[in-house]
């Protein structure tokens, strides 16, 4: 596929002077070195928020613990299903 749109922005004259040293070392133009940085630094940020949900280790034992646990009904729950059971009209 062909670049045909554009992107532009300013950097302050320290950080080109870094990115094109950057570029001539990696053998590229400034532009792929640039183009190329962005893209990936993109694409990492997408696919983190993507796939990733980042939670403290102590949430995650404690969610892990209560999906292993037995389930536990409520007591409105117990209560709800026992007057579904006396309202109900068996057969």
């Amino acid at each position: 596929m062909s670049a045909t749109a554009r992107l532009e922005f300013r950097v302050a004259p320290r950080d080109k002077r870094l990115i094109e040293q950057a570029a001539a070392l990696a053998g590229e133009p400034v532009t792929v070195f640039a183009r190329t940085a962005a893209e990936e630094r993109a694409e990492r940020i997408l696919k983190e928020h993507e796939v990733t949900t980042a939670v403290p280790a102590e949430f995650f034992d404690e969610l892990v613990a209560a999906l292993d646990a037995p389930a536990q009904p409520s007591v409105a729950l117990t209560e709800a299903a026992a007057r579904l059971r006396e309202n109900v009209v068996r057969d």
